[in-house]
């Protein structure tokens, strides 16, 4: 039996259902939304697990499921060295997001990472301690920083309304996923650099040790590994 898991709600779980039933695979939920069992017609030897978007890199690499739908970026958080644990098999042309980094807007002589580091600087310099910057994306934004050789900061651990920690004064800076930018903007936020720390859309990963078992099903859908 190959287990699929696929994000429980909204319009990621929307959205992954039209992407399957495309490939004339039909996806639905057993009963009511409270429900987190689910039904497959037209695949034999699958199962429906729903499951939050955040369970699933987790699921995945420990085993519990052979395939996921998830977002880029989860998995890569998640999941330190997560290509010994999970493939990546399809991208799916949807839930498109920026993990980015941002900045005040009044900040107006910051426009790149170079600005940024010296400001950081200066800041440390100024009050004694790092600049903070507010994230759930811990690996991600640190192992981004590190590699454009920006020491001068904190990360502060922010699990939602993290446009919002700039103005109550518990962080300097956010890093954190958008696709129009328009809270950001509300918040008089802005992105800062040209590039994205992570470009992240719902993917089709697979437990890497399972690739073989799930190859069948894969190949149903039109895709050959």
């Amino acid at each position: 039996m190959i287990r699929l898991g696929v994000p429980s709600k909204g319009r990621l779980m929307e959205q992954t259902f039209d992407w399957f039933a495309a490939r004339g695979v039909t996806l639905s939920r057993s009963g009511s939304d409270r429900e987190y069992a689910g039904r497959v017609a037209g695949a034999d030897g699958v199962s429906l697990v729903l499951l939050s978007a955040g369970e699933i890199p987790r699921e995945l690499a420990a085993g519990r499921i052979e395939l996921g739908v998830t977002g880029t970026d989860l998995v890569r958080e998640k999941l330190a060295g997560w290509r010994s644990d999970v493939a990546e098999i399809a991208p799916m042309g949807f839930g498109r997001a920026d993990l980015i980094l941002a900045v005040p807007e009044c900040w107006r002589d910051c426009v790149d990472l170079d600005d940024f580091a010296s400001i950081a600087r200066d800041f440390r310099a100024a009050h004694g301690f790092r600049l903070r910057i507010a994230t759930k994306y811990h690996r991600l934004v640190r192992a981004w920083l590190a590699a454009h050789e920006v020491a001068d900061y904190q990360l502060v651990d922010s699990q939602g309304a993290t446009e919002g920690t700039v103005a109550n004064q518990t962080a300097e800076a956010i890093a954190d996923i958008t696709s129009s930018g328009e809270t950001l903007r509300a918040n008089s936020l802005k992105i800062l650099g040209a590039e994205p720390i992570l470009r992240s859309q719902a993917t089709l990963f697979a437990n890497r040790a399972s690739l073989d078992k799930a190859r069948p099903f894969l190949a149903q859908l039109g895709i050959a590994i």
